[in-house]
């Protein structure tokens, strides 16, 4: 109801426009005939003249041949063409355009401020009825309960499930894709389905208020989201987008790239080693989506991409180690570069970075799944910290600085309820390093903790595995979300049980 008032109020809108251009045109052509008029008059005493003064003989003309050829070839002036098509959009239109879109995202502060920022904006009546309109829905928001705020996370998606699931009982990383991976069509049938439900993506650090003392010191508390009522906030995360090797003829895309006009896609290797850029991963996916439907994004939120750096970013092989080589570089990384004698670890890293900082334009955001994607629940307190070293050396200078890690396995550095207490020696060193958000894997349907000094929330695995075992009913662990049954893709096969 709400969505239908909006564009009624829209077209109104356009309405107005197209009369008040209309009504200008009008003003304008009764000008040009009252013009028209003059001139004609002035024409005719000006011809009467010349015909007193030929009769006196006192003027004589001479006649240009060249003029009367073209006088005589010039066609009749033709009226403008009505065509039916609106009046060029004016800056008042554009504002309103442009406030309209910050209003559908829910940000109707900002929309407000783009409306006031129109010089004389009192005077019109159709901005001062939108600032009415957007303060009107504002007050009809709710805060969203932030304890059930859920967390859903996807890995790399799959393009072609024919090459991604074939052979799966002879092949372990096919296997692998079946269970972890999820399909390009499922992947849009969740976004569909979450978004026709009334789910609203937001960004991970709105559940959380930052503040920071005299001291430097940051202290978190609840954040307040506001929605309008039957919408529910949910968290999105992107785990692996380093596009590894191991992917390499499995129907993934191959790296992210930018197009023509400067947005993420995704480069993506045909059957006949020709190359293609589009929408093969869940970044332009859920960009064009959002695109179409500014509502299903709380203030232009996205997700945030949990990155390992071992083989690089985003496709890209930025690692030290594909330049250093060091004698026990994996085989896939010498493969790589014997295939690749071009390669130049600064061109690598600048063109990731380029990608990195379109993507953040617009409005996603990065993480660290750890450089070597480690269980860190396992990992000896060293190599914790030379693992991190490694992302801040490798990963940090390319994505930027981060506040963020999200565990690679699921792994987490304490139980709930308990949470992270004094004395957690690998969760102070982190906090340490600038981690304030903490995120893990757990099938349950909400998970957020919110202490003095970090912010933590446990994420949902919509993959393979999830989604096979939720559709054949053996699990209910997603059926809050949308019925698997319908999401599944077809060319998906049965998925093995973990071991």
């Amino acid at each position: 109801m709400e969505r239908q008032q909006n564009e009624m109020k829209k077209k109104n809108r356009r309405k107005a426009y197209k009369k008040y251009f209309g009504d200008r045109r009008r003003v304008t052509m009764l000008l040009f005939l009252l013009i028209l008029g003059i001139g004609l008059s002035v024409s005719i005493l000006v011809i009467d003249k010349k015909e007193k003064e030929k009769e006196d003989g006192t003027v004589e003309t001479i006649a240009d041949p060249a003029v009367e050829e073209l006088e005589e070839q010039k066609e009749p002036a033709k009226e403008p063409e009505q065509t039916g098509e609106e009046p060029q959009t004016g800056p008042m239109e554009i504002t309103l355009q442009e406030a309209d879109l910050l209003a559908a995202g829910y940000d109707y502060d900002g929309a407000i401020e783009k409306i006031k920022s129109y010089p004389g904006y009192e005077d019109s009546e159709d901005l001062t009825a939108a600032i009415a309109d957007y303060e009107a829905r504002k007050a009809e928001c709710v805060p969203v309960n932030i304890s059930e705020v859920t967390h859903v996370f996807y890995h790399t998606l799959v393009v072609d499930p024919e090459k991604a699931f074939a052979n799966q009982d002879t092949n372990p990383q096919a296997a692998g894709n079946n269970q972890w991976m999820t399909t390009i069509e499922e992947f849009n049938k969740i976004t569909q389905t979450m978004y026709d439900e009334g789910y609203v993506l937001v960004d991970l650090h709105d559940i959380a208020e930052e503040t920071v003392d005299e001291n430097g010191v940051s202290h978190f508390k609840e954040g307040t989201i506001m929605l309008p009522p039957g919408k529910k906030a949910f968290v999105l995360s992107l785990d692996d987008l380093s596009y590894y090797h191991s992917y390499d003829g499995y129907g993934y895309a191959s790296k992210m790239v930018l197009d023509e006009n400067g947005k993420p896609k995704c480069e993506y290797i045909q059957d006949d080693g020709t190359t293609v850029v589009g929408d093969y991963d869940a970044v332009p996916l859920l960009d064009k989506f959002i695109e179409e439907h500014p509502d299903a994004a709380y203030k232009g939120a996205r997700g945030t991409i949990a990155m390992t750096g071992y083989n690089g970013v985003l496709g890209y092989r930025t690692d030290i180690s594909y330049q250093t080589v060091p004698e026990d570089i994996n085989k896939d990384k010498r493969k790589w570069l014997e295939e690749h004698p071009e390669f130049n670890l600064e061109t690598e890293r600048a063109q990731a970075k380029e990608v990195a900082d379109a993507m953040k334009a617009e409005g996603w955001r990065f993480a660290s799944h750890t450089w070597g994607h480690l269980k860190v629940g396992e990992i000896s307190f060293e190599r914790l910290q030379a693992d991190t070293m490694k992302w801040k050396e490798n990963v940090e200078p390319i994505v930027g600085a981060t506040d963020t890690i999200i565990f690679a396995h699921g792994q987490d550095l304490a139980g709930w309820p308990e949470g992270y207490i004094a004395g957690n020696e690998k969760f102070e060193y982190l906090k340490g390093q600038g981690f304030n958000y903490f995120c893990n894997v757990d099938s349950m349907q909400y998970g957020v903790q919110i202490r003095d000094n970090y912010v933590r929330q446990s994420r949902r695995n919509l993959d393979g595995y999830r989604i096979y075992y939720n559709s054949i009913g053996e699990e209910n662990t997603l059926s809050d979300l949308f019925d698997a049954s319908e999401i599944i893709d077809p060319k998906r096969p049965p998925v093995p049980r973990l071991h």
